[in-house]
């Protein structure tokens, strides 16, 4: 891995905080993910199920996690299967977790080798009444692929049909959108290297560079600060292509007088930081430019200001609708006919500004929360407003990542990314 060892002692805490929540007598299991086929030997490059690192701190493919709070001896109560390395493997894949490694990086004391598992498991089982499996239940999440995961549960249904089933993900879903302090110094890290990013691009767009030319200098940026690469596919979307929301072509001119969005971040030791910011072509915003600009950069500072704790994502939402709604009017986007003869499930300020102005983030971009729940502090929200105009060929959304406090507004992660008007042209001008 390219990032900083993390202290196990986050991971310790975040299996405590699990295994507090789980039923009397029961068992959870987590599975690492597969390593995906492209076709003849080629494959995606890996990258961890976001649940079993939360957990344990282990990055590597063909592991699984099992914890067994009320297990009869105390060496049975968190359990480390890896696959089992060699001097071949080391020579041909590079260096695997030994199990004193595994010791390290988890702070797991019993540690055995895949093989191991099924037997293992089979003991635990004789001492349990209740499995916890870890199924995907996030409210965006669209799986096609049997996963490692899903393969498991099958598998262990026709094993052990007598025990009962919890879910692990309500658990997951709580303690994981909470970040701890050394999580949120990781999520700093990756805004910060995004920032290294933006700082570098603003010297380097001009016109008739080609948006793939841009992905790639942030890619140059936060691979030599230690990030695996981008956080989610990155958006460069110059001219009318902002105003489609999730482009990730990238292969357009970026013509001068055209706006370019850049809905880019970079992760670090799997976490994620999740940006955007449109800047000026030619290196200065025109009047119309300007004025939508800084009317989407009023919402994200007035909506920020509502991320406390308490308030609840559908009311804060229906709050952001209306700051947008007074600014369309002054941008003359919207009159009083449009708003009044609306319709509620679907405001007119949508034309312009149709998607969501927050989620949740952390180890997954769009992380784990529950939403029907109230906000809490240290849970991290990007804010991202946006105005997209078609008809006049361009397109601004503004966001930054920011967590909620126990009182006073949210911490800006991304406050020494560059946001404003003349600071961005001072930039791209020097």
């Amino acid at each position: 891995m390219k990032y900083h060892q993390i202290d196990r002692d986050l991971f310790i805490k975040n299996r405590s905080k699990f295994s507090a929540q789980m039923k009397p007598k029961s068992v959870a299991v987590f599975n690492s993910n597969d390593i995906y086929p492209i076709g003849a030997d080629s494959t995606m490059p890996f990258a961890q199920h976001r649940d079993i690192f939360y957990l344990s701190g282990v990055d590597q493919e063909e592991s699984i996690l099992l914890l067994f709070p009320d297990a009869p001896y105390e060496h049975q109560r968190e359990i480390l299967f890896l696959k089992k390395t060699n001097d071949h493997i080391a020579v041909w894949e590079g260096e695997k977790l030994t199990k004193e490694s595994a010791l390290v990086v988890s702070g797991i004391k019993t540690v055995y080798w895949l093989q191991d598992f099924e037997k293992i498991l089979f003991e635990m089982m004789t001492h349990s009444d209740t499995i916890y499996i870890n199924t995907n239940e996030h409210y965006r999440a669209s799986v096609e692929t049997e996963t490692r995961e899903a393969r498991f549960v099958k598998w262990w249904k026709d094993k052990y049909p007598a025990h009962a089933v919890a879910k692990s993900n309500p658990i997951l879903q709580r303690i994981r959108s909470v970040k701890e302090s050394e999580e949120l110094d990781l999520i700093q890290q990756a805004c910060t290297i995004t920032e290294k990013g933006f700082r570098r691009i603003l010297s380097f767009v001009k016109p008739n560079v080609m948006e793939y030319e841009i992905e790639a200098e942030f890619i140059h940026e936060f691979t030599r600060n230690r990030s695996q690469g981008f956080a989610y596919t990155p958006i460069i979307a110059s001219g009318n292509k902002a105003n489609v929301l999730h482009y990730i072509e990238n292969n357009q001119q970026c013509k001068a007088g055209d706006l370019i969005l850049m809905d880019v971040g970079s992760e670090y030791a799997n976490y994620s930081s999740d940006m955007t910011r449109s800047v000026p072509v030619s290196g200065k915003y025109n009047n119309r430019q300007k004025d939508v600009y800084n009317a989407v950069l009023r919402v994200k500072n007035e909506a920020t200001k509502m991320l406390t704790p308490g308030t609840l994502w559908k009311q804060y939402h229906i709050e952001v609708g209306k700051l947008m709604t007074s600014e369309l009017l002054g941008l003359g986007l919207l009159d009083k006919a449009d708003v009044q003869n609306e319709n509620p499930e679907w405001p007119a300020y949508k034309k312009y500004f149709m998607h969501g102005t927050s989620h949740h983030m952390g180890l997954d971009t769009h992380d784990y929360g529950i939403l029907t729940e109230p906000m809490q502090a240290n849970m991290v929200f990007t804010v991202e407003p946006g105005i997209y105009i078609p008809a006049e060929g361009f397109g601004i959304r503004l966001e930054d990542d920011v967590v909620i406090q126990e009182t006073g507004e949210p911490f800006n992660l991304m406050r020494n990314i560059p946001i404003e008007v003349d600071e961005i042209e001072s930039l791209m001008n020097s």
